[in-house]
């Protein structure tokens, strides 16, 4: 029988633009750290392995990090799994504990960014997205544009073609997490836009303007998962919050099919999805609040339909409708997401993570959504990997 899982501390640092602070990993990974333990009411001697994500630095960054909290000879493992590194981490923190190898383990992420769309860092070797701009190229060319802007823009334009949606849709997702991220003293930026503004933004890549894409950040987050009997001996129940469901899933052959939508993930979303209503026993109808991978309002779009939130081609109506903010049929990033927040790439799923146990406590302040006790986590990576988990107010 299978360990169930908790999540009873977590903490994360404000996400902050690229040089804008005088401030390193080790900063990043000791504040978060620190304030999950904190908030778990644990001593880091309590941890019993740790996995730490990030993208950019050396290799064993993790560790160093890891240092700024104690040095007790525990197994630590560097996670990179692209944008999806955060929940990767949480993912196989969960699993530990799940399969009975440690009562107490930490997931954090961070990252250290550059300013600027992200690029290659090595042009020596096999990209590890070859795959994938040469099929976008095939289909739709390659412009003057960032490539993950492209790429995802390009599925926003399949679903226009297909369903008839328009551009005011993707703006309203724009509109509505920069709206929500006024409340959270976390995000990068806590500016309110209209639908207007986001319209008139400079087009970064048609059908997306500036104000619906993420930017780059700095930024760290951590989450600490224990077992049953940890929450029990430490008189923790009244703050754990069970992980009912998780699964990942990586780049199936439809990913290459000759569909933008395909090429960023909606399969693997899909797949993923559809495996954690399964093993979870709720579907996306119970849900009520949800932090999913906004990277563009694009992404979002196609992923109200890769979720089951509604049916095929109706993402543009559930927007338009009002139905995915406070208020509606499910709240969808009250944080402000990946779009406002910000996206430092080891450090967003674990954001996502902290986000949905401080709303399923009743402790998200201004951007509490009455009554939650069911929530959704969605972190994609491109090259490839999707992982989506289901959360429940603490049941013990």
């Amino acid at each position: 029988m299978t360990t169930r899982t908790f999540v009873v501390g977590v903490g994360m640092t404000k996400f902050e633009k690229p040089g804008s602070k005088s401030w390193d990993y080790p900063d990043m990974g000791r504040e978060a750290g620190t304030k999950a333990l904190v908030d778990a009411q644990l001593s880091y001697p309590d941890i019993e392995a740790a996995f730490i994500g990030y993208c950019y630095g050396d290799s064993t960054a993790g560790q160093r990090a890891l240092y700024e909290l104690g040095l007790t000879g525990i197994p630590a493992v560097n996670v990179n799994n692209n944008c999806s590194t955060g929940s990767s981490a949480l993912f196989l923190a969960r699993k530990f504990v799940q399969g009975g190898l440690a009562d107490c383990v930490l997931a954090m992420g961070f990252e250290k960014m550059e300013k600027g769309s992200l690029g290659l860092k090595y042009t020596d070797r096999t990209p590890p997205m070859d795959k994938h701009f040469m099929d976008m190229k095939d289909r739709r060319g390659i412009e003057h544009a960032p490539p993950a802007a492209q790429m995802f823009g390009n599925a926003g334009r399949e679903y226009m073609e297909k369903y008839g949606v328009k551009k005011e849709s993707f703006a309203r997702i724009g509109e509505k997490n920069h709206r929500h991220s006024v409340n959270n003293p976390y995000s990068q930026f806590q500016d309110e836009y209209s639908l207007q503004d986001i319209l008139d933004a400079p087009t970064i890549y048609d059908p997306l303007t500036r104000l619906q894409c993420c930017p780059t950040s700095d930024g760290g987050a951590a989450a600490i998962i224990v077992s049953e009997r940890f929450v029990k001996e430490h008189k923790l129940e009244t703050q754990a919050v069970e992980i009912v469901a998780q699964a990942m899933t990586t780049d199936f052959e439809s990913t290459f099919s000759g569909s933008d939508m395909s090429l960023v993930g909606f399969d693997m979303t899909r797949a993923a999805a559809q495996k954690v209503y399964s093993e979870s026993g709720y579907g996306p109808e119970d849900v009520d609040v949800i932090e999913l991978h906004d990277c563009f309002s694009a992404n979002e779009l196609i992923t109200y339909e890769g979720l089951g939130l509604c049916g095929e081609g109706k993402a543009g109506e559930l927007i338009d409708s009002g139905a995915v903010t406070y208020g509606g049929q499910v709240v969808v990033n009250p944080s402000g997401g990946l779009i406002s927040k910000g996206h430092p790439l080891g450090a967003t799923g674990l954001a996502q993570c902290s986000e949905l146990v401080w709303q399923l406590r009743g402790k998200a302040e201004k951007r509490q959504v009455d009554g939650a006790e069911i929530g959704l986590q969605h972190n994609l990576g491109l090259g490839g990997a999707a992982v989506v988990t289901m959360y429940k107010k603490g049941t013990i």
